[in-house]
């Protein structure tokens, strides 16, 4: 299973998604500051499961639907940081689709996820992240679950690795870092959680016109499941 995670920073990226479903042929992309209004229902084999309509900067997720079925896609509002009630930029920074794959059977939970900007605490990050876990959780129990997305947690992610350990939760880095327009931000905010998936890599992307650099995940299922 190959899936793209990408911050789209205001929607400016758009023009690029094509392409990245093309040429990389996934068979998910979860999507982070999107214009809902102005996201297309299709990309080449890529349909739309949904998309947030709370946000001013949105979250969406395609799926390839010759692979997978679509059983149900939901929202969720998590805790609210300072910069979320000045600002209000998200009122959702989750969305979930639950799918069926065509051909093995295998049933999973895709998560798309967008934690608090740095002026946020790392500990209101990762309330948002064990919070989003149960959420997707939620959705089907017991189901395999990845959770991509701009986590915001370039810095102490040794700590996280730690907290998604005792969670149960796998915290897999890109091989590059993911975001480097300042200085002093540069790092990995954009990566993967995983419950009952073995990732295989987790690769950085060339730049677009956001100032993130996607990720591609490639995973496996586990193989208990």
């Amino acid at each position: 299973m190959r899936v793209i995670s990408y911050n789209l920073r205001k929607h400016k990226a758009s023009g690029e998604l094509l392409a990245l479903a093309r040429n990389f042929e996934v068979d998910a992309l979860c999507l982070q500051e999107v214009d809902s209004a102005d996201l297309p229902e299709t990309l080449g084999s890529l349909h739309l499961a949904d998309s947030t309509k709370g946000n001013r900067l949105g979250l969406a997720i395609y799926y390839r639907s010759s692979r997978f079925t679509a059983v149900k896609t939901q929202s969720f509002a998590l805790k609210k940081s300072m910069h979320d009630r000045v600002l209000a930029p998200a009122h959702e920074r989750l969305i979930g689709t639950r799918v069926v794959d065509n051909e093995t059977q295998h049933e999973l939970v895709i998560g798309s996820f967008h934690a608090s900007p740095l002026t946020a605490s790392n500990s209101l990050r990762r309330t948002q992240i064990h919070a989003a876990h149960a959420e997707l959780l939620s959705m089907g129990s017991g189901l395999m679950t990845l959770m991509v997305g701009d986590f915001n947690y370039p810095f102490f992610t040794k700590n996280l690795h730690a907290h998604m350990k005792d969670s149960g939760y796998a915290l897999s880095l890109s091989d590059r870092r993911t975001y480097t327009r300042y200085k002093v931000f540069k790092g990995h905010f954009d990566f993967a959680t995983s419950l009952g998936l073995d990732i295989e890599s987790v690769e950085t992307l060339p730049r677009g016109k956001s100032d993130h650099l996607p990720i591609l995940i490639t995973a496996e299922y586990g193989q208990d499941t």
